[in-house]
């Protein structure tokens, strides 16, 4: 094993697998979203630009609920 990949410490690899989880499951949620609210600039900005999360967070908090009309 190289000595660059052997001094990594246990705590940073998985710092790593957490944030990289993290932003999975923030990009999964926020283009799921914005698919269904036909925001066809969002879901290409999220698919592409690696944000770790901050772009995904931002739509939804700018979409996030969007009321349901009541039928009459």
């Amino acid at each position: 094993m190289p000595d660059s990949l052997a001094n990594f410490s246990i705590w940073f690899i998985i710092v790593i697998v957490v944030f990289s989880l993290f932003d999975a499951v923030m990009k999964v949620i926020a283009m799921w979203k914005s698919a269904r609210n036909n925001h066809l600039a969002w879901f290409i900005c999220i698919a592409i630009f690696n944000t770790i999360g901050i772009l995904p967070i931002v739509y939804l908090v700018l979409h996030g609920k969007k009321e349901i009309p009541e039928a009459e």
